[in-house]
């Protein structure tokens, strides 16, 4: 069952709303209501609105910053707890990794004392025990909150901002997996102290308790993620690819290459000429396509991808998938010095390996 829905698409990336926030806000307007009654309710419901929009300002600084390092983010999820963007992959380098944990931080900061400017200017900045005491204005307890979440946020437990920053900066000297694992045991070690303080606090604090059951859980599955992905898909290319597959020749004819489909379960095909040398890639799809404009009597050539991009078998595994994705393509020929073909990564290719348990695909969550 799917428990968030898509609200919007920015800039490529769906922002979606976890079903568990529309029941926070609920419990935080009941709490206003209660308070004060309706008026106390809306004011209650719209700080929490201004608090996560300030959250999702947040996210977007992460994606803004993984974007000019070429990652990807399929989408932001808005929980009670914060948000969590999610990035197609870990950044090759960890000063990527460090940038962009540090990117959404640097946007909270930049809307604190953007407010603190603002309320010097006009009604005057309060003390923070007078926001804890309550009845300072709305702006006034936005920016106490994201004076606090920056705070959080720089917590070195992971996933959070600070657990991804303190990974990053081991990773120089231990590597990846290896600054993995210390950062998880720090951010269970904090996660434990959070737990403690907010079963036993006075008084207790519900809201605390669950960030430290994520963070613990969390911390653990970096771990896993991170083993997953620092073997295989390290390894270079020529030893994950297709080495039995079929070619087409670029002049063949439809037809002709309509029966030679027939015997093999292969849906992408490189395109080679008369020597071997690379030419383009030919697909079943394309083959219909070009059936149903040339008939049988028209060529591969008329019908196949031209200026396909290639691989090297001795690029990494992962670097390759992420050539894969950006082309756009089913499907990248891997050919050596010389020109040859002498392999295939295909989409469906990964989907084996990652369904027999050789890779995992790298969706690594950010979150606030």
């Amino acid at each position: 069952m799917n428990y968030s829905w898509r609200i919007a698409r920015i800039a490529g990336t769906d922002v979606k709303l976890h079903s568990t926030f529309l029941l926070a806000l609920a419990f935080y307007m009941y709490q206003g209501y209660r308070e004060g009654g309706w008026p106390a309710a809306l004011v209650t419901g719209g700080f929490v609105l201004a608090l996560f929009f300030c959250v999702l300002l947040h996210e977007f600084g992460h994606i803004a910053m993984a974007r000019r390092f070429g990652v990807r983010t399929p989408d932001v999820l808005l929980l009670p707890i914060g948000g969590m963007a999610r990035l197609e992959r870990i950044p090759e380098e960890p000063i990527q990794e460090f940038l962009i944990a540090l990117a959404g931080p640097a946007v909270t900061l930049a809307i604190a004392f953007s407010l603190y400017l603002f309320l010097s200017a006009t009604s005057g900045v309060p003390t923070f025990e007078e926001v804890r005491r309550g009845g300072t204005s709305f702006l006034s307890q936005v920016m106490a909150i994201n004076w606090y979440l920056l705070a959080f946020n720089f917590l070195p437990a992971i996933p959070m901002d600070g657990g991804r920053m303190l990974r990053a900066l081991l990773a120089l000297k231990l590597g990846y997996f290896e600054a993995t694992k210390v950062a998880s045991v720090v951010g269970r070690v904090i996660a434990a102290g959070m737990l403690i303080k907010g079963l036993f606090g006075t008084p207790p604090n519900i809201i605390l308790v669950l960030i430290a059951l994520f963070v613990y859980f969390a911390a653990g599955s970096e771990v896993v993620r991170a083993q997953a992905s620092s073997t295989d898909s390290d390894l270079p290319l020529g030893e994950l690819m297709l080495t039995e597959f079929l070619t087409v020749q670029i002049h063949t004819r439809l037809g002709a290459v309509s029966e030679q489909l027939r015997h093999t379960r292969q849906n992408e095909f490189p395109v080679t000429d008369n020597f071997g040398h690379l030419e383009g890639l030919f697909t079943r799809a394309k083959l219909l396509s070009g059936l149903t404009s040339y008939g049988v009597g028209g060529t591969v050539a008329e019908s196949m991808f031209n200026g396909v991009p290639v691989l090297s078998p001795q690029l990494p595994f992962r670097n390759a998938y992420v050539q894969l994705k950006a082309s756009g393509l089913p499907a990248l020929p891997v050919v050596d010095s010389a020109g040859m073909v002498v392999g295939l990564l295909s989409l469906d290719r990964v989907k084996e390996l990652i369904l027999g348990g050789r890779l995992k695909r790298e969706t690594v969550p950010t979150s606030s």
